[in-house]
């Protein structure tokens, strides 16, 4: 069977000796590949202008036929409609694609105005990402009250913020090095009520790559949560288990997942110690005048102590009323 050619040149009547060599050949060995991939121009890379110039005054005015592969084969066609991804998506469970919840918005300030945080960068992710058995939702979270809940409020809304793919392109173009916080308000997006979606938690912790990153979460380290927890810390983001009372922040302790953070009276200044005996130190921008940036302690993934929280906000009664009731359990 003959190799189809490839005509270029005038048009011509097909049976015109001037235009129909008996045997079609290319220029040279390769020159068919290089039509036929459209790459402009029949001559072999390199040629030099005379010759290009000669074998142009040698077929001008006929038509060159360049065979071409005859075993090429046409893709098939797909039964596909168009529009439509070739590529069958895995399909994502997180409540930020359901009806019920709503899609998680995140939010990042570059020079955050928190004083307890100081100029870092922040983020804040909808409400909707907070866990449903947080003691604190709805009973004295701090972020629902004060300037911070304004913003909360805005961004739960989404009245602004990012989703969560143009928050990751956020996160890598922050400085090497640079601390920063995920989560003033909120928490992990989740994949169902109660789950960390731990492939997104990865992503966060990819992006994080050469900063330090840390958060902290109140979903309950179940076998999946932890999994995910751990992955992320080793990645070198920090996640931070949050714990209700000081006999909750041992039990995290043990599971030597993550660094446990706790909360505390409202009133406490001083370092105390956990029914276990381990150290547990005042988060310093709560009793002196320092913040995050200047001391970074919850984003070591390696401390043994115990970092605590003193209720704050509008609802710190309401929150050490939490502390009480669960300790004296």
């Amino acid at each position: 069977m003959q190799a189809p050619c490839l005509r270029i040149g005038p048009p011509g009547p097909p049976s015109s000796p001037t235009h129909a060599p008996t045997t079609p050949r290319p220029l040279w060995p390769g020159a068919w590949w290089r039509c036929a991939r459209g790459s402009g121009s029949p001559f072999r890379a390199g040629t030099s202008w005379r010759r290009r110039q000669r074998l142009r005054s040698q077929h001008r005015g006929s038509t060159l036929f360049i065979p071409i592969r005859a075993e090429a084969h046409a893709r098939p066609q797909s039964n596909r409609p168009s529009g439509t991804h070739s590529r069958q998506e895995r399909p994502d469970r997180s409540p930020g694609t359901s009806s019920e919840h709503g899609a998680c918005t995140y939010h990042l300030v570059r020079v955050s105005r928190n004083r307890k945080t100081g100029p870092i960068p922040v983020t804040t992710t909808s409400a909707n990402s907070c866990p449903p058995s947080c003691s604190f939702k709805g009973n004295g979270c701090y972020a629902e009250s004060g300037p911070l809940a304004i913003h909360w409020r805005n961004v739960s809304e989404g009245r602004g913020g990012h989703s969560f793919d143009e928050l990751l392109q956020e996160i890598t173009t922050l400085r090497r090095h640079a601390l920063w916080r995920h989560n003033q308000a909120g928490d992990l997006t989740p994949e169902v009520p109660g789950v960390i979606d731990a492939r997104k938690l990865t992503r966060l912790a990819m992006a994080n790559r050469g900063r330090r990153g840390f958060t902290y979460t109140h979903y309950p380290p179940t076998p999946e949560n932890q999994a995910a927890i751990l992955n992320a810390n080793r990645l070198g983001f920090t996640v931070n288990l949050s714990a209700e009372t000081l006999v909750q922040a041992d039990a995290y302790a043990d599971l030597g997942v993550a660094p446990v953070v706790a909360v505390l009276p409202r009133d406490t200044t001083k370092a105390t110690r956990t029914p276990a005996g381990r150290q547990v130190i005042v988060c310093p921008a709560s009793t002196s005048n320092s913040d995050c940036l200047n001391c970074g302690i919850c984003q070591r993934r390696d401390r043994a102590a115990i970092v605590g929280f003193p209720a704050h906000g509008r609802g710190a009664e309401r929150v050490q009323a939490v502390f009480f009731d669960k300790s004296s359990r």
